[in-house]
């Protein structure tokens, strides 16, 4: 069994100098796909299930999901909920079987956001799982305008919270289908100036391939979430997949052929965050 916490694979990845992905799953394909390239690359993976994920597949039926894969990887998988809303959502994450849970109180003020996060923090510790929180606001690629993280709050955040794991916004989005200009540097080092809490960066497919390896080695940063390029590729193999016998109707064995792909375009991510052959 190698169903992981967030600190038992954020720590090394951190000390050591690479980061670990988080793979944003929407079904039963990608998430096998995901596990497949983890074990083909020897190197740990956190499996995320955001609000469109459980929107379509209910919260216990997902964590079953996520640990029946763990349990029989012989690599690290931690199972996560993305951006929870509430204390509820991330207790019934919890009692699912999840060993982390992201509470997202960034659209909120400073204050009730500390405390709602620290009161998530501490339910997640007392379970024996992480827990992520976030400071400032990271926006969406054609939609909410991003609000910038601010070293000093991200510093009291980080302080009286007790997260795991910290998002922060530095110029970063959601959904971009293509790799953006590159996050801000100065920010992120006043940033690290401040706290030693591990870093995520969420909407990691828009940032640029070669930033993303140089962050993973030489900063603070030790976990990419990455949804939309993975998104991206499944879309490709199942449109090949339909139009290349366009009479069949077999979803399972159309979705199959999904997998292979989908695992290929993991695999490239794990090496490029230099994750690959660290377990």
């Amino acid at each position: 069994m190698t169903l992981a916490t967030l600190t038992e694979v954020l720590g090394p990845a951190l000390r050591e100098g690479y980061a670990v992905p988080g793979l944003v799953c929407l079904g039963w394909e990608d998430m096998r796909a995901y596990v497949a390239a983890a074990e083909a690359e020897r190197a740990p993976i956190i499996l995320q299930a955001g609000p469109g994920c459980r929107a379509h597949t209910p919260l216990p039926v997902l964590g079953a999901m996520f640990r029946h894969l763990a349990e029989a990887a012989s690599v690290p998988v931690v199972a996560h909920l993305d951006h929870g809303t509430s204390r509820e959502d991330c207790r019934a994450a919890l009692d699912a079987g999840f060993t982390s849970v992201m509470f997202d109180g960034s659209r909120l003020p400073l204050q009730q956001n500390i405390d709602l996060t620290a009161a998530v923090a501490e339910l997640a510790h007392s379970a024996g799982a992480g827990c992520e929180g976030e400071i400032g606001f990271v926006g969406y690629a054609g939609g909410a305008t991003s609000a910038g993280t601010d070293p000093e709050e991200a510093a009291r955040f980080a302080r009286e919270t007790g997260v795991d794991a910290m998002a922060i916004s530095i110029g970063n989005l959601h959904l971009q289908e293509t790799p953006g200009g590159g996050l801000d540097l100065p920010r992120l080092r006043a940033i690290e100036a401040l706290t030693d809490v591990p870093l995520v960066i969420h909407g990691g497919s828009g940032v640029p391939a070669d930033q993303r390896a140089s962050l993973a080695a030489t900063s603070r940063i030790a976990k990419f979430n990455i949804g939309t390029e993975l998104r991206m590729a499944f879309g490709a193999a199942l449109r090949e997949a339909v139009n290349r016998d366009p009479a069949r109707f077999d979803r399972i064995e159309i979705l199959r052929e999904t997998e292979t792909p989908v695992a290929l375009a993991c695999r490239a991510i794990l090496r490029n965050l230099g994750a690959s052959g660290r377990v």
